[in-house]
């Protein structure tokens, strides 16, 4: 069942021009493993965050480390299972959360499906 779905869009050339203005906004919104990622990829991960607070409702006790994106063997994105993101997760009656991203354009853009297995199933 879906709890909960959120998209957001950053336009990548104002994301640059943010990141140049204020240098420690690198290290505030991104892991280590995500600041070294090209700037196309920096913004769809910034997108994905902001696209789970949008699904979650608000950002709750999560903090911008807490929704650190990965990839799997496949490439395909997902959030680290933090601690603090399953705990978000299971307060609003969720277990997991789905997300796509793309960059194109000039523009970053990520979608995100909260959702629960009410079949008790995984």
């Amino acid at each position: 069942m879906i709890v909960g779905i959120g998209v957001d869009t950053v336009d990548i050339g104002r994301f640059a021009g943010q990141l140049e203005r204020t240098p420690a906004l690198r290290s505030r919104l991104f892991t280590e493993g995500e600041r070294t990622l090209p700037l196309a990829s920096l913004a769809a991960r910034f997108a994905a965050k902001e696209a789970l607070i949008k699904a979650l409702g608000d950002s709750g006790g999560l903090g911008w480390h807490d929704m650190s994106v990965v990839r799997d063997g496949d490439r395909a994105p997902s959030f680290e299972p933090t601690a603090r993101l399953l705990a978000e997760l299971r307060r609003r009656g969720a277990d997991r959360a789905h997300l796509s991203m793309t960059h194109d354009g000039g523009v970053a853009t990520a979608f995100v499906v909260v959702e629960t297995d009410v079949s008790g199933a995984r």
